[in-house]
């Protein structure tokens, strides 16, 4: 009798643990990311105030329509240092946004106007984006796929934000940079408390590793730990190495400053950095399907 009992106790035990750890039924596509990839780039460089940056843009807006209880337009025109106007614009989808607390996961959607990249040589043409700025958003279209299929557990909100006017300036004077996050840090929904951030950049290289980026060791370090444990579990240690990286200026830090744990998820081993080589075929889905894995476990581990 008493070994039965145990029997029963145990299988009981074991069905609950099979209960609490099972996998989210919230798959993410790579295969469709990379289409979003490459409808990106048909539009040619997304550089504010171009054609092809305001064909992007009208394709976010019919796209995302829809696919989250909430989307939200920020629109506006910011002046530059040299006096030019950008018409500029975020993209904010919201699911669950009168949860208590909320998860947020970035990208810049915008292009960089000149290559000038250590490898980029005499070209200074417009950077095509295809690692730098288009993997990113192909990894949050994809996320809004399978949120808008399976939604999040209604007590945890989910925010994912495209931001515009990151890549337009100068970076060592921090001169009409990260223009869409600074705005958007003067202008989020009121109320919300942001349990944390993940921002992607240049995540779609064929060869990805990402290392555990400076600022966000400095600023998130439990986020960081977070993201890796669940790649790990997923068996992507081999592309979320754990070790340290380089200390990045990119969109996580005003949001940082803002008081919101921000970290960076961001290969910068990337020879095509700011050049015209940026291009499709360094890219891959693949490595937008492991990033894109890991961030809908953070979400799952969320809802547990």
């Amino acid at each position: 009798m008493f070994s039965v009992r145990v029997l029963v106790i145990a299988t009981a035990a074991l069905s609950l643990a099979c209960r609490q750890e099972a996998p989210s039924p919230r798959a993410f596509d790579g295969a469709a990311a990379f289409g979003y990839l490459e409808t990106q780039l048909a539009f040619g460089p997304r550089i504010p105030g171009t054609e092809g940056h305001e064909a992007m843009a009208g394709w976010l807006d019919s796209l995302l329509a829809g696919r989250a209880d909430t989307l939200v337009r920020q629109r506006w025109v910011h002046v530059t240092a040299a006096g030019d106007s950008l018409p500029l614009t975020n993209f904010l989808l919201r699911y669950n946004p009168d949860a208590q607390a909320h998860l947020l996961f970035l990208a810049h959607w915008d292009t960089r106007p000149h290559a000038d990249g250590p490898q980029a040589g005499d070209n200074d043409g417009p950077v095509p984006g295809a690692n730098d700025g288009a993997s990113g958003v192909a990894v949050l279209l994809g996320m809004a796929d399978a949120l808008h299929r399976y939604p999040p557990a209604a007590d945890v909100g989910i925010d994912l934000l495209l931001v515009d006017g990151e890549d337009y300036g100068i970076f060592s004077e921090q001169v009409d940079v990260l223009i869409g996050t600074r705005y958007f840090v003067e202008h989020r929904p009121p109320g919300v408390r942001y349990r944390y951030a993940i921002l992607f950049d240049m995540i779609g290289d064929k060869d990805l590793r990402i290392p555990q980026e400076g600022n966000s060791l400095i600023g998130a370090p439990d986020v960081v730990e977070a993201v890796w444990d669940a790649a790990k579990d997923l068996g992507y240690s081999h592309i979320f190495v754990p070790t340290p990286g380089q200390t990045v200026d990119d969109d996580h830090v005003p949001l940082q400053q803002a008081g919101i744990p921000a970290i960076d998820l961001i290969d910068f081993e990337y020879p095509a950095w700011h050049t015209v080589d940026d291009t499709i075929d360094k890219v891959s889905a693949e490595s937008l399907q492991a990033v894109g894995a890991v961030a809908l476990e953070m979400i799952h581990r969320a809802e547990r």
